[in-house]
């Protein structure tokens, strides 16, 4: 039977969310109608662009994961509708999206700030649309922590790490080589808090941290001394969400939960002299979601708890000195945009 010769029933009263996600499904249906896109078959892919090693992983905070690769994702037009991803459970969704060759080592990262080496071919493969299987399997992780990092394993550079209360670390590469022990903690967990993000760095320019109120630090990341730091100080009810490198020319992607995003230039936002201090507004935001370094990146990949994602060109969204709103990055409707990762041609990062 066709579903679209089905009467719609009255959902009046179904509850809310669930309306919302019907209509959001609506919605998408129709569009892939129009133009006259197959919608019988999620499992038939096409590549719309020539084969890269490069893969797009997403997660739910449980470690339930799936790849697919970079060429099978259309780009988009900045604020389109997107397309269903990944598959998870309606009180378990999508937190993270994350960019890797197929070749690369993971580094698999949870809020205990402990630390795993997973290959990127461990990881299912599935189409666009798919549900992934559950990573924890092949990790010895604690009933109560959780995942909040994919990371490729790199051969030069700092991890900087990032508490949900501000504190940051910074580590050497060397230390997530082969002979990595599984489990290896990155940090006092009593003292730091639960971990809330991170990310590479050369280690020869700034820090730029921001948090869930869209409040933002940037200083040299000189100043982090090995044990590590308060990075910014958190006014009541806020928590730090994202850390990027920046330098002078640097140009940098804000998030909101809303969709709508911008890009702040560097030389707009003056460095602190030193970490701690209180932050200042760097997007006018409800709630960010996140920001990235986008020097040298051409796409980027955001997802919504709905688990839609969009890929649409970073030139898309306007360069901006000081305090904007931005611009809608991804249609949502019902939904919340969760996660960002931007895509680099030459390689993942």
């Amino acid at each position: 039977m066709n579903p679209l010769d089905i009467e719609r029933p009255d959902l009046s009263q179904v509850d809310p969310d669930i309306r919302r996600y019907i209509e959001a499904l609506e919605d998408e249906l129709e569009r892939l109608v129009e133009q006259g896109e197959d919608t019988s078959d999620p499992s038939i892919q096409t590549p719309v662009e020539p084969a890269t090693p490069l893969n797009i992983i997403s997660a739910n905070a449980s470690g339930l994961a799936k790849r697919t690769p970079a060429h099978f994702y259309a780009r988009q037009k900045r604020g389109g509708m997107g397309v269903f991803d990944i598959e998870t459970p309606r009180e378990d969704p999508p937190i993270l999206v994350s960019i890797a060759e197929d070749t690369q080592t993971l580094l698999i990262i949870t809020s205990h700030a402990r630390a795993y080496h997973l290959p990127v071919t461990a990881i299912t493969e599935t189409p666009v649309r798919g549900r992934g299987m559950s990573i924890t399997t092949r990790l010895n992780w604690n009933n109560d922590e959780h995942l909040v990092a994919i990371l490729p394993v790199q051969a030069q550079g700092y991890l900087i790490l990032l508490s949900s209360s501000g504190m940051v670390r910074s580590l050497r590469h060397h230390i997530f080589g082969d002979y990595m022990k599984p489990g290896l903690p990155l940090y006092d967990i009593k003292s730091f808090g639960p971990l809330g993000a991170a990310a590479w760095s050369l280690g020869d320019g700034d820090l730029f941290i921001a948090t869930r109120q869209c409040k933002a630090i940037r200083f040299s990341e000189k100043h982090v001394p090995p044990q590590g730091c308060p990075g910014i100080r958190l006014a009541a009810g806020d928590q730090a969400v994202s850390v990027a490198t920046a330098y002078n020319d640097s140009e940098i992607f804000l998030l909101g939960s809303d969709g709508r995003g911008t890009v702040r230039h560097m030389a707009g936002f003056n460095a602190n002299k030193s970490p701690g201090s209180g932050g200042k507004i760097a997007m006018s935001a409800s709630q960010l979601v996140g920001a990235a370094n986008i020097d040298g990146a051409d796409d980027v990949f955001i997802i919504s708890n709905l688990g839609k994602m969009i890929r649409f060109k970073l030139s898309e969204v306007p360069v901006k000195d000081g305090v904007v709103q931005g611009v809608s990055c991804i249609g949502l409707r019902g939904d919340t945009a969760v996660a960002l990762a931007v895509r680099r041609p030459t390689a993942a990062y």
